[in-house]
C-alpha cells in the first residue's frame, strides 16, 4: 500500500513521575525532514528520538512537539521569579512618578506579568525514567500518524489508478490512429511527387533518401512503445506500494517526455489532440504523486 504524506498523530503517555505529551504533523516535501521540539530536560534524548521518528517514515516534512508535565502531590511545581517582579515594581512606580499616576502595583498585577510565575519542569530527568516514557509517547503518535498516511494512501492508490487507466486508454487510441495517419500522409505525399514530376525532373535517390528522413522523423511508434513500457511500471509501482513516490515522480516525468515527442512529431490532427489529452492526465497524475510517500 502507498502512503500520503500527510498525516497526524498525538499520544499521551503518564508515567510514575511525568505525563509526555506529543503531537506530529507531516506535509509533503521532497525528502525526509524532520522539525523536533523538546523541553530543556528531554535534551538529552534528541538523538533517540530521531532514530525513532527515521524509523517510521521515509519522505515528507515532519513537526513534533513534545510537553512534559512532572507529577506531584498538590500538582506542578511553580517557579517565581523574585528578582523580574521587584524589576516590574520599580519601573511601573518610576512610570507613575513620571506621569504623576497615583496608586502602586498590586499583587495580582504581579502575577500576571510575563515571567513573574511559570510552571516547573522535570528538571534532571532520568534516562531510565525519562526515555521510556518518551519512546512510547512517540511510538503512539506515529503510530497514528501513519494510519492516516495509509488511510489517505489508499484513496490516493485508488486516484492514481483511474488516471493512469485514462492514460493507458488515450495510448491505445494513438496507437490505433498511427495506420489510419501514415497512410494519409503518404497519400499527401504522393501528391506532391507526382504534382512535382509533372514539372520538374526529380533525382529518385534524391527522393528516396528525402522520404526515409521524413519517415523517421514523424514516426512515433518507439514512443509510443515507451509510453505502455512506463505506464505498465507506473501499475505495478502502485500495487507493490511502500515508498515509491521518487520512483512514480521519475516515471511521471518519462512519461511526459515521451507524450512532448509525440505531440511534436504527430503530422495528424487526431493525433494531436489524442497527444494533448494525455498531457492532461499526466498533469492530474503529477499532481497526486506530489503526495505519494
Amino acid at each position: 500500500m502507498i502512503r500520503s504524506m500527510t498525516g497526524y498523530g498525538r499520544a499521551e503517555v503518564v508515567g510514575e513521575k511525568i505525563a509526555v505529551s506529543v503531537e506530529a504533523r507531516s506535509l509533503n516535501h521532497r525528502h525526509l525532514d524532520i522539525a523536533l521540539r523538546l523541553p530543556r530536560s528531554f535534551a538529552g534524548f534528541e538523538l533517540e528520538a530521531r532514530r525513532l521518528l527515521q524509523g517510521q517514515i521515509q519522505r515528507g516534512r515532519l513537526d513534533v512537539s513534545v510537553s512534559v508535565k512532572p507529577l506531584a502531590e498538590g500538582g506542578s511545581a511553580l517557579n517565581v521569579d523574585a528578582a523580574l517582579a521587584r524589576r516590574y515594581v520599580e519601573q511601573a512606580l518610576a512610570l507613575g512618578d513620571a506621569l504623576a499616576l497615583r496608586g502602586a502595583p498590586t499583587v495580582e498585577w504581579l502575577l500576571e506579568r510575563p515571567g513573574v510565575v511559570t510552571l516547573g519542569e522535570a528538571e534532571g530527568i532520568a534516562p531510565e525514567a525519562g526515555w521510556p516514557v518518551l519512546a512510547e509517547a512517540l511510538a503512539r503518535a506515529m503510530e497514528e500518524l501513519v494510519a492516516r498516511r495509509e488511510a489517505e494512501g489508499g484513496a490516493l492508490a485508488k486516484e492514481l489508478a483511474a488516471l493512469s487507466e485514462a492514460l493507458a486508454a488515450e495510448v491505445e487510441r494513438m496507437a490505433q490512429r498511427v495506420p489510419a495517419a501514415l497512410a494519409q500522409r503518404a497519400a499527401r505525399v504522393r501528391e506532391r511527387i507526382k504534382a512535382l514530376l509533372d514539372e520538374h525532373p526529380l533525382d529518385e535517390g534524391r527522393l528516396a533518401m528525402e522520404a526515409a528522413v521524413w519517415a523517421d522523423k514523424t514516426d512515433i511508434s518507439e514512443e509510443l512503445a515507451r509510453l505502455k513500457a512506463h505506464l505498465s511500471q507506473f501499475t505495478g509501482l502502485l500495487k507493490e506500494g511502500g515508498p515509491v513516490g521518487r520512483t512514480l515522480d521519475f516515471l511521471v516525468q518519462e512519461l511526459n517526455r515521451e507524450a512532448n515527442t509525440v505531440a511534436s512529431k504527430a503530422n495528424d490532427l487526431e493525433l494531436s489532440q489524442l497527444a494533448l489529452a494525455a498531457k492532461g492526465h499526466l498533469e492530474k497524475i503529477r499532481e497526486q504523486v506530489q503526495n505519494v510517500e
